[in-house]
């Protein structure tokens, strides 16, 4: 008679996309001793703090979802956010997660005591945990700019992901600074509506071609009456996105040469006017940065109401933002579409772990894992969408859920009493980080742009093989890259 399965105390810090997911795995598996841990006051993450307006994924809806929990629901291709944000919510609460998430309870640190974890909260709570699965974004700690009076404009000023819904926006004179993704579909959606809309440009951005199409009620309804296809849709928008995108990115050839050849195309058609298409020509190759994508965008400013603002900013006064060309452009509100630290990924949590190292120390120079993972000296911690994830245009949801069930594996281990902690070693971590420097070279992210998938040292810290390599190299556990401890035993080589 085999024995009875042991119960782990799980925390899991975030409750955004992969908190979520983490969670609901859990509980397929029957295990219900876990907690989240949300620092904002809803489920959702960056589709909770992110409310502008156009917001929207640039990855399809229909492969922009967890397997085990299919939407026949979407309303169009590319969903928006509040859509997105509505099913996160709908999937939590679904699975009963409500119940098991502390909201307003940002996780200050956890220590490693030798057999348990001892996490901490900012507002003073102490719990012991078997394991801690950070799952606190990729896209959470804003990047503001450092322009000369920010704090001296008399209209409102904010940030993208810390949208002021009180502001009044129609008819007024707005001025949006950053042409990334965001800049992009803000644009989109407050050009028609302001009185006067200007957009700031430090460096033109790419845009590949693709429209959103909206569901009918059909296909709503035939979704629903065949949910055995949903895994169908999913595999092939899957397919698409890896195949095109996803190899264009890292390995030069027919697919980089089509998606850099469908952004010039779209360009030289969408804005005919050769001195105007010069000012939104990029010096960069497509998709040097993250792509943009999305269609309408430059016939926006055929209108004499929207004006784009290549002329550097000098600093910004109590009427608006002064160019370095002496002229004053007044405006009503600032926003900012400056984007994130992409790099901060758990911090400034603290963790310390096996014989009192500590993250903020090992990660001084940059943040590294093995396997998008695990950490070296941090035992019984998971990670999700960490260092190095293959998140660039690819679904965050199967990226996440593949380093989910890997996580599973490990919980399962510990839950058959085969081990009570273990940790990748160091030689094994640093062998997958010299491949990944070795493989960035063929990325399109090397081709010579400042982006933020650039570190400290000038390389791309992004994912540098195909997505199904980052499915092949966590479908299973490798033995020789562990240490394991057992109670009561030293700490061995697996």
């Amino acid at each position: 008679m085999s024995a009875p399965l042991r119960s782990p105390r799980i925390a899991i810090v975030g409750a955004g996309m992969s908190g979520i997911g983490m969670a609901c795995k859990l509980k397929l598996a029957g295990i219900e001793d876990f907690e989240l841990f949300e620092q904002w006051s809803d489920f959702g993450g960056t589709w909770h703090a992110n409310t502008y307006p156009g917001l929207s994924c640039d990855v399809a809806s229909r492969y922009y979802q967890y397997t085990f929990a299919p939407n026949p629901d979407w309303t169009h291709v590319y969903s928006s956010g509040h859509e997105i944000n509505a099913y996160l919510h709908r999937v939590a609460d679904d699975f009963g997660l409500r119940a098991k998430t502390s909201f307003k309870t940002p996780v200050d640190e956890a220590t490693w005591t030798g057999s348990e974890w001892v996490l901490r909260t900012k507002t003073g709570r102490e719990g012991r945990y078997d394991f801690v699965i950070t799952a606190a974004g990729g896209l959470v700690r804003t990047r503001k700019p450092a322009i000369d009076g920010l704090e001296d404009f008399a209209g409102a000023c904010f940030h993208s992901a810390e949208w002021d819904l009180s502001v009044p926006l129609d008819g007024r004179r707005i001025g949006v600074i950053g042409t990334g993704s965001t800049g992009m579909q803000i644009t989109r959606a407050l050009a028609p509506r302001a009185g006067y809309f200007e957009l700031y440009q430090r460096t033109p951005q790419w845009i590949f071609p693709l429209p959103n199409f909206r569901y009918g009620p059909w296909t709503k309804a035939f979704y629903r009456r065949f949910p055995q296809l949903q895994q169908r849709a999913y595999d092939t928008w899957a397919a698409f996105f890896e195949g095109t995108f996803g190899r264009g990115t890292v390995q030069p050839g027919f697919w980089r040469k089509l998606i850099q050849a469908g952004c010039r195309s779209h360009l030289r058609l969408a804005v005919r006017d050769r001195k105007q298409r010069a000012r939104f020509t990029p010096d960069d190759e497509p998709m040097c940065k993250r792509m943009v994508m999305g269609t309408g965008f430059y016939k926006l400013f055929e209108q004499p109401s929207v004006e784009l603002v290549d002329t550097g900013i000098e600093r910004v006064e109590a009427g608006g933002i002064r160019t370095t060309d002496g002229a004053l452009h007044e405006l009503d509100v600032i926003v900012l579409a400056t984007g994130f630290d992409a790099h901060a990924f758990v911090r400034p949590m603290e963790l310390t772990g096996h014989e009192g190292v500590k993250l903020s120390e090992a990660w001084a120079d940059e943040p590294f894992g093995y396997r998008t993972v695990a950490l070296p000296e941090f035992p019984n911690v998971m990670m999700l969408i960490g260092p190095h994830s293959p998140f660039g245009n690819q679904s965050l949801f199967s990226i996440s859920e593949t380093q989910q069930d890997f996580a599973m594996g490990i919980i399962e281990r510990w839950r058959c009493g085969e081990v009570d902690a273990m940790w990748p070693t160091r030689e094994a971590t640093e062998r997958f980080n010299e491949e990944v420097r070795a493989a960035v070279p063929n990325t399109v992210w090397a081709t010579g742009c400042d982006s933020w998938y650039l570190g400290k040292d000038g390389l791309p810290q992004a994912w540098p093989w195909v997505p199904s390599r980052h499915r092949e190299l966590l479908a299973e556990l490798d033995p020789t890259d562990w240490k394991i401890q057992r109670a009561e035993e030293p700490v061995a080589a697996a």
